[in-house]
């Protein structure tokens, strides 16, 4: 039986995800300009995701925030396509079928909210990451779409959510 649970992020949360997000991204070797590091958005979450057709959520286990992503629509193609945003998980979530799950939720959260495609940014080195995105039908495109404002993250990948 598992012990953690996925749900929608809470003012109380906000710290803890900011936390992971910049210790994660730091573990990775991720520059702290042009990536998701200096995003002013990871100090109050839950009042980014506060929109319509947005929603973030975290992985939760024993009252700790190990996991956290968030769809949105995409700046610039928002009809169509949503961006699988700030997906990270601490080491302790690894390897454990959590990161599926999330994708899952995500996707699932994208594909009621009416979107019909959904774009990633990453970087090439963050080969666990991209080895998932691939397994739950992402495909690789050229060049970047929409205005992320990650100018630092060089894969760019889409899936088709019908």
């Amino acid at each position: 039986m598992s012990t953690w649970k996925i749900r929608e992020i809470q003012a109380e949360d906000n710290q803890q995800v900011r936390s992971l997000i910049r210790e994660v991204l730091v573990e990775m070797g991720v520059p702290k300009v042009g990536t998701a590091y200096e995003d002013r958005s990871l100090d109050d979450m839950t009042e980014t995701y506060n929109a319509p057709k947005m929603a973030y959520f975290i992985v939760e286990e024993s009252g700790k925030v190990i996991g956290s992503a968030g769809i949105a629509p995409l700046t610039g193609l928002e009809e169509e396509y949503c961006e699988l945003q700030k997906m990270y998980f601490l080491p302790e979530a690894r390897g454990r079928g959590i990161g599926m799950a999330m994708m899952q939720h995500c996707l699932d959260f994208a594909r009621e909210q009416g979107f019909q495609k959904c774009y990633i940014e990453t970087l090439p080195y963050m080969e666990n990451a991209r080895k998932l995105y691939r397994k739950t039908g992402f495909e690789s495109v050229e060049k970047p779409l929409g205005n992320t404002g990650h100018y630092n993250c060089t894969v760019f990948l889409v899936k088709d959510l019908m």
